[in-house]
């Protein structure tokens, strides 16, 4: 049970309403969060309802699905910045899907510490994984890559496009694609989304 003078400061940041508000901006159901992030549908509803608050490193999960900072729960909004360095230091990699012995690609977000972002963009390293393995998968929006070095085989539907390193490629992410490596040499590419 929460004491009243907390719960009274906790309501104030209004944690469950932004939760849910970064969810249907992506177009995400309860349960597709639940796979992201690994907590039940019903504790997010709870969540999102404000009948539950977040633990830290629970916030901390939700916010890394969404590639926003914990300042985003507990900033004032009218102080939000259009300005963010991110430092490569302080960038954390990712697998494709945590847990997974054969994830297609690592990836680290380039602009999480920017808070109310208009399109998300990250640092791709692609596995050499076998074509068959290849996981689609599909999201609200467009997807835009640039092939820095290597060569990368993107499969849209039953399509399979090589991207060499310089070439790049804008789609419609809402048709479902994948990514895996060509080739023994590294292969890295810039990945932007936006909805």
């Amino acid at each position: 049970m929460v004491a009243p003078h907390l719960k009274e400061t906790l309501d104030a940041y209004r944690i469950g309403e932004k939760l849910k508000h970064l969810r249907l901006r992506r177009k995400m159901g309860l349960v597709e969060l639940s796979r992201h992030t690994g907590l039940s549908p019903a504790l997010l509803s709870k969540l999102e309802h404000g009948k539950l608050y977040p633990t830290l490193p629970t916030l901390s999960r939700i916010s890394l699905v969404f590639s926003v900072g914990l300042e985003y729960f507990f900033g004032d909004e009218k102080e939000k910045h259009t300005f963010a360095v991110t430092r490569k230091k302080d960038r954390l990699r990712f697998p494709e899907t945590p847990g997974a012995s054969d994830s297609a690609f690592e990836f680290e977000s380039l602009d999480f510490l920017a808070t109310d972002r208009k399109f998300n963009a990250y640092l791709a390293d692609f596995l050499p994984i076998a074509a068959e393995k290849i996981r689609l998968h599909q999201h609200p929006g467009v997807e835009f890559i640039y092939v820095l070095k290597g060569t990368l085989a993107l499969k849209i539907g039953t399509e399979v496009e090589q991207l060499e390193t310089g070439d790049s490629v804008y789609f419609d992410s809402q048709l479902p694609h994948g990514y895996s490596r060509v080739g023994a040499k590294p292969c890295t590419a810039l990945v932007i989304t936006a909805e």
